[in-house]
């Protein structure tokens, strides 16, 4: 049985390990995530300096070892170097790359989780800054779809009844997403039938959660214009990218519906996206949307 294996991976995470090395937990297409040592790497003339940083894309040969992997060779595929040179940037691939922490499993071939971060990265890398807040909620919304846990957002979770983005309705976690303000009135009462219980609610993540919300309808437009058309070009000759900027022109919005999508996510993971709070600082700051506890 051979002792070394390919793998074509992204750097998610880096700690130093004794002297000069790097532990690297890395993303790959073939055998889901890994975690290497890179030999060397913290030495100022070392190869592996550069190819251990945080988004860059290997082809490696990996040898197994009796408690941690180690990298023998590694040969650069892409760095995304652009996403280091502005800090909303970096936060925002930051983000992504705890959700796919979180959800990435180990000796699985995680071909989809692979490709969506990447492409993700790369209109993050290539996106206006004004559309990386935009960029990211897309990405957001595309990783939680590959965990198979995204929220329902064109209809009410509990009716059925289609939403139309004219009009304030209700955002309920525990419900999977939309529901109208009659059904947010319901799902707020205690033992309520329709809340949709998928895991025990035991960690401070579920229990502290904001369960409930009331999203206005830019928010709304926002959310179901991710849900209809995918990742999100932000190319400039891109249609798709003027449509999109002309529906989420508000700030406000935006930074509403990534708090939303942030409160979704870490109730479903039963983690705390600790990028966040950087993203908080780097985003003009804004009230958060009407919630209660329920």
């Amino acid at each position: 049985m051979s002792r070394t294996y390919k793998a074509i991976g992204i750097n998610l995470k880096s700690m130093p390990l004794g002297e000069a090395d790097r532990l690297l937990t890395i993303l790959t297409r073939e055998h889901g995530l890994v975690k290497a040592i890179a030999i060397s790497a913290r030495k100022h003339n070392s190869k592996m300096s550069g190819r251990s940083g945080l988004f860059v894309v290997n082809d490696l040969l990996i040898a197994k070892g009796k408690s941690l992997d180690k990298i023998t060779q590694a040969e650069t595929v892409i760095s995304y170097s652009g996403l280091g040179k502005d800090l909303k940037r970096l936060t925002a691939s930051q983000y992504l790359a705890e959700l796919c922490l979180y959800q990435a499993l180990s000796d699985q071939p995680q071909d989809e989780l692979f490709c969506i971060l990447n492409e993700q990265l790369q209109r993050l890398e290539r996106s206006p800054t004004s559309l990386i807040l935009l960029t990211l909620i897309s990405g957001i919304y595309q990783l939680l779809t590959v965990a198979g846990v995204a929220p329902e957002v064109h209809r009410c979770c509990v009716t059925q009844q289609p939403l139309v983005p004219n009009e304030p309705v209700g955002f309920s976690i525990p419900a999977g997403g939309t529901v109208t303000l009659e059904s947010l009135e319901q799902l707020q009462q205690p033992n309520s039938p329709h809340v949709r219980i998928t895991k025990p609610v035991q960690s401070s993540f579920r229990r502290n959660a904001q369960l409930h919300s009331l999203i206005g309808s830019k928010e709304l437009i926002i959310l179901q214009a991710i849900a209809q058309t995918g990742p999100l070009q932000t190319d400039a000759d891109s249609s798709q990218s003027d449509n999109f900027a002309q529906v989420a022109t508000s700030m406000t919005a935006c930074i509403s519906v990534e708090r939303i999508l942030r409160q979704y996510a870490q109730y479903h993971f039963d983690r705390s996206i600790r990028s966040a709070t950087l993203m908080d600082a780097c985003f003009s700051s804004s009230p958060l949307p009407q919630l209660s506890q329920s």
